[in-house]
C-alpha cells in the first residue's frame, strides 16, 4: 500500500516545497498536475523542500484527465474540499491498494465539474467557514496524510526517536 498526495495546478512554490518535505518523511508520492505556478527551480519550493528533493517520488501529470487515467481505483480517489459532506476522518483508509488525496489549486479548488461527477469522493477537514475561506495547502496534506498513516499504524516509519528519548530519561 502506497499513499499519494496529488496537487492540481498548485501556484506557490513554498506549499509544493513543504509537501514533498512532508511526502519524504512519510514515504508518501507526491503527483503534480500541470500547469504549475512556478517552475519547479524556484528557489522558494527548493528552500521548503531542503535537502529532501531526493528522497521524494514525484510524478507529473500534463492535466487532471492524464492524472486520472493513471488510477487503478476510483474508489481510492479522495478529494479534499471544503465543499464535501464527510470528514476526512470518516474514512478507513486501511484497506489495500493505493490511496490517493487530491488537493485543488489554492485559489479555487478543483474544478467544479470534477467535483460534481465524484461527489462520493470528496472528504473534508472542518474548519470555520466564518473566519477564513480556506486552510494553508501544505498544512491540509499534512493533516490529510497522518490521519491515513495513522489508521495504518504508521507503515515503515519511526515510532521513537532513540537519541531523542534518551535525553528525556
Amino acid at each position: 500500500m502506497t499513499n499519494h498526495i496529488v496537487l492540481f495546478e498548485p501556484l506557490f512554490p513554498a506549499n509544493t516545497g513543504n509537501i514533498a518535505r512532508t511526502c519524504a518523511g512519510t514515504n508518501t508520492e507526491l503527483h503534480l498536475i500541470k500547469p504549475l505556478g512556478f517552475s519547479t527551480d524556484d528557489k522558494h519550493m527548493k528552500r521548503a523542500g531542503l535537502d529532501y528533493w531526493d528522497k521524494v517520488k514525484i510524478t507529473y501529470h500534463d492535466d487532471l484527465p492524464a492524472f486520472l487515467a493513471t488510477i487503478p481505483d476510483m474508489e481510492k480517489l479522495y478529494i479534499v474540499s471544503k465543499f464535501a459532506n464527510h470528514d476526512y476522518t470518516d474514512v478507513d483508509y486501511t484497506g489495500a491498494g493505493d490511496h490517493y488525496f487530491l488537493f485543488g489549486k489554492e485559489t479555487t479548488g478543483l474544478p467544479e465539474a470534477f467535483m460534481r461527477k465524484y461527489p462520493e469522493n470528496a472528504i473534508r477537514i472542518p474548519q470555520n467557514d466564518d473566519n477564513i475561506r480556506a486552510l494553508n495547502l501544505s498544512n491540509s496534506a499534512a493533516i490529510v496524510i497522518y490521519e491515513a498513516l495513522r489508521q495504518q499504524s504508521f507503515p515503515n516509519l519511526a515510532r521513537v526517536h532513540t537519541y531523542q528519548h534518551d535525553k528525556l530519561k
